[in-house]
């Protein structure tokens, strides 16, 4: 499962940007997507529109994981592990409900979770384009 940040959930929007390759690559390999409630939240405060809402919850398949009780306290502790950053606690949140799901994570600001790698986060990996796929100059 990989779970998406909200900057992949408003670039799938975007026709052909590296947010959208990425999901539908992701999803011709027959990953399952997700987002947690936290980055849900953050794309419905949008701006976005009711079109965009049900195409993000279609790709998700309507897999938006709640957080809970069990991603607060491991949430809590990623913030005090990583040495109580300021503006960190949404990331927290996020880097939290992924770990508990054992979900990768898809995100643009990998700098902003990298601290949560030590912790169980793992990236997911943008999928590669074969080279056949790729080319669109003739064969020499």
């Amino acid at each position: 499962m990989i779970h998406l940040d909200t900057n992949y959930l408003i670039g799938l929007l975007v026709q052909g940007s590296p947010r959208a390759v990425d999901v539908d690559a992701w999803l011709a390999d027959g990953q399952l997507l997700a987002a947690s409630s936290i980055v849900w939240c953050e794309f419905l405060n949008g701006p976005v529109t009711p079109l965009e809402t049900t195409r993000a919850e279609a790709v998700l398949q309507s897999q938006i994981i709640p957080f809970g009780q069990v991603e607060a306290a491991l949430a809590a502790d990623l913030f005090n592990k990583t040495g109580r950053r300021r503006g960190s606690r949404f990331d927290c949140l996020i880097a939290a409900t992924a770990i508990h799901a054992r979900a990768e994570l898809a995100t643009v600001n990998r700098s902003d979770f990298t601290p949560f790698l030590a912790h169980g986060l793992r990236f997911a990996i943008s999928p590669e384009i074969s080279p056949a796929a790729s080319s669109s100059a003739p064969p020499e």
